[in-house]
């Protein structure tokens, strides 16, 4: 599998793919140097196009990717990714689009496993009260990716 590694001003960026897609995109805390490479073609439009994205000039991804989980958490992540740009939804919003009114809390835990972050906006999912949770990356890039948004709408 490829590897990307996109330095940008949220933490460094890992996407990793195949020759037909990318399977995983993780907003990295540590980065060893010994563990860059060069990547392959869809890793390196991945990285374009998140770049142009934290840059505020994409709203919307065009890269192939390979949605791996269960199949529940398969079904929120395709809810994640009918969520507009600029805008966000509730845990329970995302229960609901998929069936399951009362999984709210099973969200959250697929949410948490997105293989695929930025481009399967987790982090556009917030509690129902409106408080910022859980984000893998911490509350603080969770929060810096909503705001990009908003200034960008």
């Amino acid at each position: 599998m490829a590897k990307t590694y996109l330095k940008t001003k949220i933490g460094t960026i890992l996407i990793q793919g195949s020759e037909t897609s990318v399977h995983s995109i993780k907003i990295l805390r540590q980065i060893q140097e010994d563990q860059i490479d060069k990547g392959n073609s869809i890793t390196i439009e991945a990285a374009r196009q998140i770049s142009e994205y934290l840059d505020g000039k994409r709203k919307e991804f065009s890269i192939p990717i390979k949605i791996q989980g269960t199949e529940f958490q398969n079904k929120v992540y395709r809810a994640l990714l009918s969520i507009p740009y600029g805008e966000t939804a509730s845990y329970k919003d995302i229960a609901k689009a998929i069936g399951n009114e009362k999984a709210c809390r099973a969200v959250g835990g697929a949410n948490n496993k997105n293989p695929i972050a930025i481009v399967i906006p987790c982090h556009r999912v917030i509690g129902s009260d409106g408080a910022m949770t859980g984000y893998d990356s911490g509350i603080d890039v969770k929060e810096k990716l909503l705001k990009l948004e908003q200034e960008h709408k």
